[in-house]
């Protein structure tokens, strides 16, 4: 599917326009296990690509309670923001033709080097990191490596500290700007150890200056009747709110990226 070439103007925020536009179904992404619909939003002129995952299409999980994963998927882009990194393009809460659901800007993903390998050697080569050992057919295991980039290194922190349970390879979408972002939050924030994800290759690691200087600022944002705990008591439970502040202290307590548990499979499946 192709983008409209119109984009927001600096004068009209995503947020905004993904809020006030007017929502046209253009087309469904088909290979997603909820409903997910290719849209386009207009307003006062004013024109983008986005995605609209109503309420009403979502599958029942029997982990997640029924008619949450909107909220958590704008519970996430909340977090980024608080984080300073904007891992996760525009996201709202909004009505539209299919009732309450979530409404993303489209990210059109450029083609680079991929973030993601299979290599035939027993350690990863410079650059890269790795992940786990794959069967790759015939009896044959290749190791299953993600790229040494900061920017994966940052998701990796915001999936720690949303308790991710499915980071997969197709969430990542990098683009000629440079830029990577993350997509499809909506079984995050259990109250249950969750993290399932590829970007493993940091784990027991010290955390960069970085991301203890952006948790240290979340950790102030998600204080009791801040606007931010305010907006998540709004999306998320309050165990849950609760659990994701435990979380960030544990992070900042330890320093490290957090390692498997052994409690909770550790990598998504499919991993792409």
């Amino acid at each position: 599917m192709s983008a409209p070439e119109r984009i927001p103007p600096r004068s009209l925020t995503a947020t905004e326009l993904l809020t006030r536009g007017e929502l046209t179904v253009r087309g469904r992404v088909r290979e997603a296990s909820n409903a997910v619909l290719y849209c386009s939003v207009s307003y006062e002129g004013e024109e983008a690509a986005c995605v609209y995952k109503p309420v009403a299409g979502e599958r029942p999980l029997w982990d997640f309670p029924d008619g949450t994963l909107a909220q958590r998927e704008v519970a996430a882009y909340e977090i980024s923001e608080a984080m300073g990194w904007s891992l996760i393009p525009p996201t709202v809460l909004r009505d539209g033709p299919y009732g309450e659901g979530m409404c993303q800007l489209w990210i059109e993903s450029d083609a680079e080097p991929s973030l993601l390998a299979l290599v035939e050697e027993e350690e990863p080569g410079e650059g890269w990191k790795a992940i786990t050992f794959a069967e790759v057919g015939e009896g044959r295991t290749a190791l299953l490596v993600h790229a040494d980039d900061a920017r994966l290194r940052r998701l990796a922190v915001l999936d720690a500290v949303i308790n991710n349970a499915d980071r997969k390879g197709g969430h990542l979408l990098p683009t000629g700007e440079g830029r990577l972002y993350g997509i499809d939050h909506g079984v995050t924030f259990n109250t249950d150890g969750k993290l399932r994800t590829l970007l493993w290759g940091w784990a027991g690691e010290p955390l960069t200056a970085e991301a203890g200087e952006a948790l240290a600022r979340l950790a102030g944002d998600l204080a009791p009747d801040t606007a931010l705990a305010t907006r998540l008591a709004e999306l998320i439970t309050p165990a849950e709110l609760e659990a994701l502040r435990e979380r960030v202290t544990a992070l900042r307590t330890s320093g490290r990226h957090p390692e498997p548990s052994g409690e909770w499979p550790a990598i998504p499946w499919p991993p792409v």
